[in-house]
């Protein structure tokens, strides 16, 4: 089913391994991939203007193949709608706590290869956006998704389900170490 498209969005909260699969699906399918979080930092984790990082963003999906990880809301609509395919990781609270701690743990502190200059790190606010972004994000994204073709939405509620489809399209295990 994802092996003939061109434009796939993976959306989802922190810690669920959007980065990991969004990699792992453009090695697979020779498809592009742009993290949205390495168009919005510069080094050291200094945002870049939004509405120019949101310009950045719809020049990308006017391209005719991509995989864009990432779930900024004010352009969710225009990828959503310019997508071939959805993959929407709807984690637990819990998991994507886990997903960030354990990214943290694995990573050392080093410089995360989708933000250049932009070292792995963990504080306080950060624990406490993810422990909340479910509670405040995720509404908005399940309204977006519900107004989209739900042909092209996969949604998956943990990463056994996430495993166990990429092993039916692919034949392989998605390398779980890295999520």
């Amino acid at each position: 089913m994802i092996k003939n498209v061109n434009r796939i969005s993976i959306i989802g909260g922190c810690g669920t391994g959007k980065t990991t699969l969004s990699n792992n699906l453009g090695r697979e399918l020779n498809i592009p991939v742009c993290h949205l979080d390495g168009i919005n930092y510069f080094e050291n984790w200094v945002a870049r203007d939004k509405i120019e990082r949101d310009e950045i963003i719809l020049e990308k999906i006017s391209e005719n193949r991509w995989i864009i990880d990432g779930t900024y809301h004010s352009t969710l609509k225009e990828r959503l709608e310019n997508s071939d395919i959805i993959i929407y990781l709807d984690y637990s609270s819990i998991a994507q706590l886990k997903g960030v701690i354990g990214r943290y743990i694995k990573s050392g502190g080093k410089e995360k290869e989708e933000i250049p200059g932009c070292k792995e790190h963990l504080t306080f606010e950060f624990l406490k956006w993810t422990i909340n972004w479910r509670k405040n994000k995720r509404d908005f994204i399940v309204e977006s998704i519900n107004q989209i073709n739900d042909k092209k939405v996969i949604i998956f509620k943990n990463r056994r389900e996430l495993n166990k489809w990429y092993k039916k399209e692919f034949n392989k295990k998605i390398d779980v170490k890295k999520i």
